[in-house]
């Protein structure tokens, strides 16, 4: 009897197929804070200010970005200048070669053009002043928005995922991102359970070490 298709050759003689997720990107986010609404409640209830605007988000967003640079500064995190055409893979494998933990901050990219501190399009809040028909009094009113704001990235290894990034909007509400890669996963468990394995030629992880 002659197969009729590739699953049916593929029965007979493979015993275990496994299928894994390359690169994936986790959004971080508060969501109540995606919209105006949440945006005025957070300042009024939670703050208490009885005035929202966006000159209250300026100080939060200056002591995220001193914090963030105090932890690098704080914990000796190499700071590494992407050249121009350099693979970030490449950089990253550099670096892990040298970490010696088991897990933890492998290096920040450092403040150029094409390295950690990006300016990049994000959604921000701003504050409009309007006049009210009734008494022709200003007042503030906050408004969803786009700008190009700075971002940080982290790059950083972990005992089960293996090498990921993080970034991070340097501007409230400070949303982020997380990439990870499947197949470090993958590699990862392997090795914690002793099993020896060979990655194939042709494979190069494209995360965490792009964004």
């Amino acid at each position: 009897m002659i197969a009729q298709s590739v699953a049916e050759v593929f029965a007979d003689h493979v015993r275990l197929s496994v299928e894994g997720i390359d690169r994936m990107y986790l959004n971080l986010y508060v969501p109540r804070l995606q919209r105006e609404q949440g945006i005025v409640r957070f300042f009024r209830d939670h703050r208490g200010q009885p005035l929202p605007s966006g000159a209250l988000m300026n100080p939060i967003s200056r002591r995220f970005v001193a914090a963030l640079e105090g932890f690098v500064a704080r914990h000796g995190v190499p700071l590494v200048e992407f050249r121009k055409g350099q693979r970030k893979d490449d950089v990253m494998a550099a670096q892990l070669r040298e970490f010696r933990k088991e897990e933890g901050v492998v290096f920040k990219p450092a403040p150029a053009k094409a390295g950690g501190k990006a300016q990049e399009k994000a959604p921000v809040f701003r504050t409009e002043k309007r006049r009210s028909p009734r008494t022709g009094q200003p007042y503030p009113w906050i408004v969803r928005s786009t700008a190009m704001v700075n971002h940080y990235y982290i790059y950083a290894v972990d005992r089960d995922f293996g090498p990921f990034f993080l970034k991070f909007c340097s501007y409230f509400p400070f949303n982020g991102k997380l990439c990870l890669n499947g197949h470090e996963y993958a590699k990862q468990q392997l090795a914690r359970q002793g099993i020896a394995f060979a990655a194939p030629r042709a494979y190069r992880p494209r995360c965490p070490c792009g964004p």
